[in-house]
């Protein structure tokens, strides 16, 4: 079989592996503190830096994101990040460039190129492209004298810092620091442009995510599925009224129709004497009932429920005037926890 020979030694002892491991995660941890004191003593970078989110903030094509190897890797996480924040981004491997896919890149758009050495020979036809057809560049690298760097019109130069790898080949500390920067432009992007949580609902309407984003009257039970009754009413029919909508809870309006009170299950217990079916609903209702309005996300109205402890929420209008019901049933059925 090819491949390397594997030697079995101390490294293989579980505390090594965990010796390993904390190093790593320690020359990780020392090299994102290193990027945030890079930002905050080298005022060339910080100025890059709030230029490229200008640029592309204020551009009217596309990000087109490139790089080789890890970079490329990082590359395309940071264009999935941009492009599901709301700038339209995508990103082209420079050997697909080279071979046509240049045809898609418009002096509208943005190029924001990878390479941690800046000399990266399988850039140099986007490149040329783009200063032959005006296309800024954004350059993400560690040397401010490369190629690259210097054929940029933003370079973003990253202090350069020790790799996890052991021999300092393996890009690793390097392609976090990469990351880092992409997600800081794109959550700097988000935040200029004012980009909501409903605008990320659009981008992101599946799976766990999708339903955390969804709004509660999109799981609401609503018109006559409510279980309401009027104050005055005797608690025979509450309970009547409790049992057939199958909440296991029944809202109670006044003559305005607006929800001044909740009977749960537990009212129920703590009433339960020999007239209690003849008591007006009012007697046993609990006052002032956690409510919730229409316009909250699914995440919220599940962490409203679980700070209060309670599983299940009228969702009332601004005159408090009930809209619907939301058991923490539809939340789990919807995939929201």
């Amino acid at each position: 079989m090819m491949g390397l020979r594997h030697v079995k030694g101390e490294g293989h002892s579980p505390s090594a592996i965990l010796d390993s491991i904390g190093r790593t995660l320690t020359t990780a941890t020392n090299g994102i503190k290193a990027l945030a004191e890079h930002l905050a003593t080298d005022e060339s970078f910080a100025r890059s830096l709030v230029a490229a989110v200008e640029l592309v903030g204020d551009g009217h094509g596309r990000v087109v994101v490139s790089g080789v190897g890890k970079s490329g890797h990082i590359g395309r996480k940071i264009a999935a990040t941009l492009a599901s924040t709301g700038t339209s981004a995508y990103f082209v491997h420079p050997t697909e460039a080279s071979h046509g896919d240049l045809g898609m890149v418009t002096s509208d758009d943005v190029l924001i190129l990878l390479s941690w050495s800046g000399e990266t020979a399988e850039l140099a036809n986007m490149l040329t492209y783009a200063k032959r057809f005006k296309v800024p560049i954004v350059s993400i690298s560690s040397n401010r004298d490369s190629i690259l760097a210097r054929n940029s019109e933003i370079a973003l130069v990253l202090p350069r810092v020790p790799e996890a790898c052991p021999h300092g080949l393996a890009p690793t500390t390097s392609a976090m620091l990469q990351l880092a920067v992409g997600d800081a432009l794109a959550i700097a992007l988000l935040e200029r442009r004012g980009f909501s949580a409903e605008d990320f609902k659009t981008f992101h309407p599946g799976g766990k995510l999708g339903a955390q984003l969804r709004l509660v009257h999109e799981l609401a039970h609503v018109a006559e599925q409510m279980p309401l009754l009027a104050v005055g009413r005797p608690m025979s029919e509450a309970v009547i009224e409790m049992s057939s909508k199958g909440f296991g809870v029944v809202g109670i309006v006044d003559g305005s129709g607006v929800l001044v009170g909740v009977i749960t299950d537990g009212d129920l217990r703590r009433h339960m004497t020999g007239d209690l079916l003849s008591q007006p609903v009012e007697e046993v209702m609990s006052h002032h009932p956690k409510v919730i309005h229409a316009d909250v996300l699914a995440s919220a109205a599940m962490e409203f429920m679980q700070e209060h402890k309670v599983t299940v929420l009228f969702l009332v209008d601004e005159a408090g005037m009930p809209e619907g019901i939301l058991h923490i049933h539809d939340l789990l059925r919807a995939g929201v926890a």
